[in-house]
């Protein structure tokens, strides 16, 4: 039987959107800050000639860490604008406090001090941005003064101290600024700010991805049946992940309620612990690419100074080699479990059903909740995995296969997908929300109109 809820999602009309007045200001704020944001992102960094930073994206657009970091970026990075870390020493900063709130037993105690704890947490996830994008923005300093054209001349104006502490103060001000921008959509806008402002900087190289696959298939690169098969594979590809980021597995849990007749007893009611399929998100994808990216990056900056060894690396690691399939799966499905293990704790969420008289049916409280509740994440995490692996693997395939400049790779499809279905889910609430009101308006009005009536 439908809840209440799901009656009124069902019923949403446009009616109802044009009624909800904080959601269209919430909306209007949102689109404004992100137009802001992208405006900023064409802010170029000072003392550096961006024709020699372009063509030396252009000639790594292959792929590899630079390729995927500066599709996250919107093109910010390829520009080397004031935006080019864009958000994700934030993002870095935040995976790094997660993890040491489930390890350290200090962040432990932190953690469960409740909205005190959250703020100081918070806190320490700033200072901790600031110390990674000082040490990226340095690493990028230093790899622009090395970088050159093919005629020989800098991609700096005036390399030296300075052009590194203004590269530094440039950057850091450019991902302050954008962390700060995220923040205010998600307490005064809609969505999730930081995943907002990557997913617009993902789209909006999205119109110019497809017009070069159009001229391609004009030039008779790409025939057009393969293209017609790419779309449908694509869009096959989209409602699959959708599917698949939407799914859970349902645990029944039972809780004693005592009845309000006296002498009658206990009753139970119901409720479920929904575990999902896909737990650690799109971590494990970003945390594999990263590391089989580095041997490429490494030589690209310092192609002429490299040892044989780390070309070596690089060379065998290339998205053309089995050998980098291979690992990456295996890298993939690692980082799932790992990260899936620190997101849920068998442990201590047993311990809280049992604190709270909760329990699940035909299974003891405690110990045994615990290794059933490892056993069923164990098993769907590898379902998530395998899913995983198949979602990254497919566009290198594709781009090995077919040789089309497939644009939605694994890691940014993952990232739109859930974007829109989080942010879609945000706004029905709202709508849903305004629903409640205008019933309970409409109930109280009732009431005083037949006490009036009286």
């Amino acid at each position: 039987m439908a809840s209440l809820a799901e009656k009124l999602a069902s019923n949403i009309t446009f009616d109802d959107f044009k009624k909800a007045t904080d959601l269209k200001h919430r909306l209007f704020f949102t689109l404004l800050i992100l137009i802001l944001y992208r405006l900023g992102s064409f802010i170029p960094l000072p003392g550096i000639d961006a024709s020699i930073v372009k063509s030396f994206f252009d000639s790594q657009s292959n792929g590899g860490i630079l390729s995927m970091f500066d599709v996250f970026t919107g093109g910010s990075l390829s520009r080397m604008t004031i935006f080019a870390l864009n958000i994700m020493p934030y993002i870095s900063a935040s995976i790094i406090i997660s993890l040491l709130a489930s390890i350290t037993p200090s962040m432990m105690e932190l953690k469960k001090e409740g909205e005190s704890g959250r703020e100081k947490m918070n806190q320490y996830t700033r200072y901790l941005t600031v110390l990674i994008c000082i040490i990226q923005a340095y690493g990028i300093s230093v790899g622009l003064e090395h970088l050159s054209g093919q005629d020989g001349v800098s991609a700096v104006i005036n390399p030296g101290l300075f052009f590194r502490f203004s590269t530094i103060v440039s950057l850091l001000g450019g991902t302050m600024l954008v962390m700060w921008l995220g923040e205010q959509i998600t307490s005064r806008g809609v969505g999730q700010g930081s995943s907002l402002i990557i997913f617009i900087g993902i789209i909006a190289n999205l119109p110019s991805a497809v017009v070069k696959t159009i001229e391609l298939g004009k030039v008779g690169q790409i025939q057009p049946l393969i293209m017609v098969i790419l779309m449908v594979l694509l869009a096959a590809v989209v409602l699959f992940v959708v599917f698949m980021e939407q799914a859970q597995r349902r645990i029944m849990i039972h809780y004693p309620k005592q009845s309000n007749m006296m002498y009658s007893g206990y009753s139970a009611s119901s409720s479920h612990l929904p575990l999902k399929l896909n737990t650690a998100g799109v971590i494990p994808p970003i945390f594999a690419g990263s590391l089989l990216a580095i041997p490429a990056m490494l030589t690209s900056f310092i192609s002429d100074k490299s040892p044989v060894w780390l070309q070596f690396i690089a060379n065998q690691l290339n998205r053309q080699s089995p050998i980098y399939f291979i690992i990456y799966a295996a890298l993939i499905i690692f980082f799932s479990f790992f990260y899936t293990a620190i997101q849920f704790n068998p442990e201590e969420t047993a311990e809280n059903l049992k604190n709270y008289g909760g329990f699940i049916p035909g299974v003891r409280p405690g110990k045994t909740t615990a290794e059933y509740l490892d056993y069923v994440l164990t098993r769907i995490t590898v379902i998530g995995s395998l899913y995983l692996v198949a979602l990254c693997l497919l566009p290198d395939f594709l781009i090995n296969k077919f040789n089309v400049p497939f644009y939605l790779g694994g890691t940014t499809l993952l990232i739109v997908c859930n974007v829109i279905t989080e942010t879609v889910a945000q706004i029905q609430s709202y709508l849903i929300s305004n629903q409640y009101q205008g019933i309970l308006k409409g109930a109280s009005s009732h009431k005083v109109k037949r006490r009036f009536v009286r």
